[in-house]
């Protein structure tokens, strides 16, 4: 057994670990080729998050479902370049927004270099990533463009709110399949495209990638609250303090008007105050990870990914398919 990739994933097959360590390290050369660029500056900012480290759970994903085809075809390892930049691109512009001080344990972009640099660096990977599609095929760009708008979808659809009359944890939900869902399902299906899978298995791997991308994001919401800086690489109640909604705050409210105990209308009153105080915060931070909201986004997570499991039935029994099952239980052991 040995321990690979994110969340310490255990690859039994030494085949399969081979593939998945040998791709590992030609997404990581390729991430750095494609954030060079002439002028030394850029490449600093472009490069930050990419030295900085980071899971490279898309990469992962696209590796692994590229075992239900030929595992060493040429586009797989370019396909997973594409992912990961376009992730750590929204990261930058994700910062900016949420006026973020720390990103995997270093200072954020705009931290270092302010707002404009940190949107513009974000932008100068969108492009290096729209370069290597270009290289893929017109329907890869296809793919790419649809899962982009989703994404963006769901980050204005966040931005905004729900509509007058939605369920905020349905419109949340909503909001989370197309800000992560679509790029981790792209991810999976990227990895099954390039490997020349049958359509019928790139659906299979799109259906989990979209489930288990929210089960992912719910567990980072969990994260969020539960854990402390040096665990996630962030600063702990970074979303609180930027009044974000993620669903352990959704399901607290969602508590107070159903069952109205004082407790939890005053919990809500205190995360409506002024959480730029570090008092207030902790406060806040404390009454959550002692509320049973927390317990009931942990199930959440749960619950997506033991749909993204389902999803997997199809698919005849394989050591990746054995990594992709493990992979559910890896994401929300992160949230406890």
């Amino acid at each position: 057994m040995t321990v690979v990739g994110p969340f310490g994933l255990s690859v039994r097959d030494q085949a399969l670990e081979a593939d998945v360590q040998a791709g590992l390290a030609a997404v990581e050369a390729g991430l750095l080729e494609a954030t060079k660029s002439e002028v030394p500056f850029i490449t600093g900012s472009a490069q930050h998050l990419v030295r900085a480290g980071g899971k490279r759970f898309r990469p992962l994903l696209v590796l692994l479902s590229a075992q239900f085809g030929d595992r060493h075809a040429p586009r797989i390892v370019p396909s997973a370049v594409v992912v990961e930049l376009t992730h750590l691109a929204t990261l930058y512009h994700d910062d900016v927004m949420d006026e973020a001080a720390v990103r995997r344990g270093v200072d954020s972009a705009n931290t270092r270099w302010g707002n404009s640099v940190a949107v513009l660096t974000g932008d100068f990977l969108f492009a290096r990533a729209t370069q290597i599609l270009a290289d893929l095929g017109p329907e890869a760009v296809r793919v790419q463009a649809l899962a982009f708008e989703r994404l963006v979808t769901g980050q204005i659809m966040e931005t905004a709110g729900p509509q007058d009359g939605r369920d905020p944890v349905e419109h949340y939900l909503d909001v989370l399949s197309g800000k992560t869902g679509s790029l981790v399902a792209v991810s999976c299906r990227f990895g099954a495209m390039m490997s020349g899978a049958d359509e019928s298995v790139v659906d299979v791997l799109t259906q989990y990638g979209e489930r288990l991308g929210v089960a992912f994001q719910l567990a980072d919401d969990v994260l969020d609250i539960a854990s402390d800086s040096d665990e996630s690489g962030k600063t702990p109640g970074t979303d609180l303090r930027e009044g974000v909604p993620t669903l352990p705050v959704l399901r607290l409210r969602e508590r107070a008007a159903r069952l109205g105990e004082p407790a939890d209308l005053a919990l809500c009153e205190l995360l409506d105050s002024d959480l730029g105080d570090d008092a207030r915060l902790a406060e806040a931070l404390t009454a959550l990870r002692a509320h049973p909201a927390l317990d009931q986004a942990r199930r959440d997570a749960v619950r997506y990914a033991e749909e993204a499991r389902a999803a997997l039935a199809p698919l005849k029994d394989c050591t990746a398919k054995s990594a992709l099952i493990e992979l559910c239980d890896a994401v929300v052991h992160r949230a406890g």
